[in-house]
């Protein structure tokens, strides 16, 4: 098995780590662990067929339409609001 060091882990989280560790009855280690597990099953790979046919769809779509230097500054001013 490999092993990891983590380092500069913030107070608070180590501490609710402590804690959840705590009240499934696991060293804070096994939580880690158990953590990672979920996290990783969580995690479904894109199906790039898919991302790539959207992709194309937009192009498709906004291949034609050229933006202006005008309107990228106006989005740009927009989006800092």
């Amino acid at each position: 098995m490999a092993t990891i060091t983590i380092k500069n882990i913030p107070d608070e989280i180590y501490d609710k780590i402590k804690i959840q560790a705590k009240a499934n009855r696991r060293s804070v280690n096994s939580e880690i662990i158990s953590i990672f597990e979920q996290v990783v099953h969580k995690r479904t790979p894109a199906d790039m067929k898919a991302v790539l046919s959207r992709a194309r769809q937009i192009r498709e779509l906004t291949g034609h339409y050229i933006a202006t230097h005008k309107e990228i500054t106006r989005w740009k001013k927009a989006g800092r609001e």
